[in-house]
């Protein structure tokens, strides 16, 4: 998948609360990280994606989470992903993970929204 704009993920509107996946200026979201998207969805949580501007994944989680309205943040670096919330420390992420199966991905993003509806978190598989 090589844009960053559709039903799923629509960036157009900044002001409509959502969870922001920051990326790095000039990055498309891979095809691979399609089922974190998925996992948002699911939980009925929009999500937008925007350009951040910073070297590390967890910093651009974190200032993610501070442009988004609903308090949480996603980055992620090839399948290392990246969960954090607003009022965390900015070098303790909520999840920090290295995530390679489909199924725990959509977990980790029903994760991130279950973390806004203030539910219980999905068990991700520990390897």
């Amino acid at each position: 998948m090589a844009k960053k704009e559709g039903s799923v993920m629509n960036n157009d509107d900044s002001q409509r609360p959502s969870i922001v996946v920051g990326l790095e200026n000039g990055t498309m979201i891979p095809e691979s990280a399609k089922p974190l998207f998925y996992g948002i969805e699911e939980e009925q949580i929009p999500v937008s994606v925007r350009e951040i501007n910073v070297d590390s994944a967890v910093a651009r989680a974190y200032q993610s989470a501070l442009a988004s309205r609903l308090s949480v943040g996603i980055a992620f670096e090839g399948d290392h992903f990246i969960v954090h919330y607003k009022n965390l420390k900015e070098d303790h992420p909520l999840f920090d993970m290295i995530v390679d199966d489909k199924k725990q991905l959509r977990i980790l993003g029903a994760n991130a929204a279950r973390l806004v509806k203030g539910i219980p978190f999905k068990e991700i598989a520990n390897r």
